[in-house]
């Protein structure tokens, strides 16, 4: 028996309980893994509180980032043998398989071997951030000189925006609604940090970019904040959305694209996962930033399993800078 958190219900932390359960052997394509630790992430937050696209199906298993050894393998997979460390990627749906937990069964199609440099916290924390802020590189083609606007910078999706513009030669401009994170933002490679709650954002960034404006901007919130963000652009920029926070329909901003010739598009690290190629760049070019040092994952705190609802609370806080990881 393990101990598993997953939901009855939907609501707030408080719904996660701690069971003691059976997870069973894998099946074909399948692993069963000793957890270590496990990453949170915002639309866990939305799944639990049946706030998100896809609704959870009672009792749900929850989680899909997390690291840890192999137990066991199923039929057909090849590549991975047990006690090999791995990392578990969110290549699966919220709720068809859980990581919250003391050992879990996820599809084999789902690791990628944990690199030996980092720690079960920095391995667990590693590919979700990343695969979603590669949009600007992979959309946006951010490259020497350009200013990348980057709204919710303190999360660790945001983080590792910061830190692959930094990479690319672009110039990181952190957004965040007031200045008490600006010097730890700073210190995590923002070169400029507006307070979005104490500023005219369009005229901060057109100060800092000497009137050019940001060529990309990669936005989590979406909603009416987009028509501050389209007047902050350069022309013929791109701005990426990949999340609604704001939990407010997002408009166009019609003139502003217009006259600027704009580009709004959507993303989802999902994008790139569900193309194989496109896939295997991705976990080199991640991979090489890791053992390079140009990409770092930031924690914000950890928790222990036994304190998975404090963790939930706290992911909802928007206290944190960097990401949250429960250990086992």
């Amino acid at each position: 028996m393990s101990r598993i958190a997953r939901i009855h219900r939907t609501g707030g932390p408080e719904v996660l309980g701690i069971e003691d359960i059976d997870v069973g052997e894998p099946g074909p394509g399948e692993a069963r893994i000793r957890i270590e630790a496990i990453g949170l992430n915002r639309s866990e937050a939305l799944f639990r509180a049946g706030g998100y696209r896809v609704t959870p199906k009672l009792p749900s298993l929850m989680g899909y980032e997390a690291a840890g050894s192999i137990e066991a393998v199923g039929a057909g997979v090849q590549g991975f043998a047990p006690g090999e460390r791995v990392s578990i990627l969110p290549t699966f749906a919220l709720g068809t398989y859980g990581v919250y937990g003391e050992a879990a069964i996820v599809p084999a199609r789902s690791l990628v071997k944990a690199p030996a440099s980092l720690s079960p916290i920095e391995a667990a924390s590693i590919w979700m951030q990343y695969l979603t802020a590669l949009a600007i590189v992979e959309v946006g083609k951010v490259g020497i000189g350009d200013y990348v606007l980057i709204p919710a910078a303190s999360s660790s999706v945001g983080l590792a925006a910061i830190q692959l513009a930094n990479w690319a030669g672009a110039v990181p401009i952190a957004a965040t609604r007031h200045h008490a994170k600006a010097d730890a933002l700073k210190a995590h490679g923002a070169a400029h940090v507006i307070a979005t709650a104490e500023c005219d954002v369009a005229a901060e960034v057109m100060r800092i970019s000497g009137g050019k404006g940001a060529r990309v901007v990669f936005d989590p919130v979406g909603g009416p904040f987009v028509e501050a963000l389209a007047n902050s652009m350069a022309t013929e920029g791109i701005l990426i959305i990949y999340g609604g926070l704001s939990g407010q329909p997002t408009p166009y901003p019609h003139w502003q694209a217009a006259l600027k010739g704009l580009s709004l598009r959507g993303w989802v690290a999902s994008s790139i996962w569900t193309d194989p190629g496109r896939f295997e760049r991705a976990k080199a070019l991640i991979l090489r930033g890791l053992a390079a040092g140009r990409l770092k994952p930031i924690i914000a705190k950890t928790f222990p399993l036994a304190a998975i609802v404090d963790a939930h609370r706290y992911l909802e806080s928007n206290e944190q800078l960097g990401k949250i990881v429960v250990t086992v």
